[in-house]
């Protein structure tokens, strides 16, 4: 017991220092080599650490972030509803699929940022636009990745099905759950767009937000402070990322024995 639980402490410590090793490495470079900057457009790293702690650590998470954060969450939920949906019909009945891989075709291919100035005619400026042009930058790794996975599923896991007379929606999971992997996957592709897309709608039509805020510091050539908002952004991105690794792991738990995978994260 004892060597199990020393076992899984020095796992744990290992991947924390893959995890961590070289952003670490990265920002003490950073630190270094920027210590002597005196140019105004790539300050020392000194005082972006700084700035970040003044304006961050402020009533600005309260007015900025948690109304990004907000609007990322449904966005990102909006877009995994209906990508999940659309794609598992799409991948389920070859005449869905082919009445919809024309539009399906053109749409995939067309930025969520072109959608801003139609939407803004149409919408508004308010939060309903950033969370169309969220959505729909995130649906479509999702969808497109749910419909291939719902055509691979085996035959034999569908013949089985009907030999025991499974019921439709029952039917329905079973495939669904086989797809499982292959959401995963475009979900984790969506999560890293609808972050993307969000700071570029907040840039360009908000009064409030992360993209919103590192804009207004980059106009008042508050140097600092701007770069403070990109250190957060990335900070931001990576927690999301692990937090989706932890959720992953734990979902797919059931793949990786079926598969004969070992743990590995």
């Amino acid at each position: 017991m004892k060597a199990a639980v020393v076992a899984g402490l020095n796992r744990g410590a290992r991947t924390v220092a893959l995890a961590l090793g070289l952003p670490v490495l990265l920002f003490t470079a950073w630190w270094v080599l920027s210590a002597d900057s005196t140019t105004i457009f790539l300050p020392p790293l000194s005082r972006i650490v700084e700035a970040f702690g003044q304006v961050w650590f402020s009533d600005v998470f309260f007015r900025d972030v948690l109304p990004s954060l907000r609007r990322l969450a449904v966005g990102y939920a909006a877009a995994l509803l209906v990508g999940v949906g659309v794609g598992y019909l799409v991948g389920r009945w070859s005449v869905v699929r082919d009445l919809t891989s024309p539009i399906l075709a053109y749409f995939r291919v067309l930025p969520a940022p072109v959608l801003i100035p139609v939407l803004l005619v149409a919408v508004g400026i308010g939060d309903a636009t950033k969370l169309i042009v969220i959505a729909s930058g995130a649906v479509w790794p999702i969808l497109l990745n749910t419909a291939d996975g719902v055509r691979a599923v085996d035959e034999v896991q569908l013949d089985t099905a009907a030999a025991y007379r499974l019921r439709a929606w029952s039917r329905h999971g079973l495939i669904l759950r086989a797809a499982t992997p292959q959401v995963f996957a475009g979900a984790r592709q969506a999560l890293g767009i609808s972050l993307i897309v969000m700071v570029v709608s907040e840039m360009l039509m908000s009064t409030d937000g992360l993209g919103f805020t590192v804009i207004r510091f980059q106009r008042t050539f508050a140097i600092p402070e701007m770069w403070s908002g990109v250190l957060l952004l990335g900070l931001l991105g990576f927690g999301l990322a692990k937090v989706f690794e932890i959720i992953e792991r734990r979902a797919l738990r059931w793949h990786r024995g079926a598969t004969g995978r070992e743990e590995s994260w």
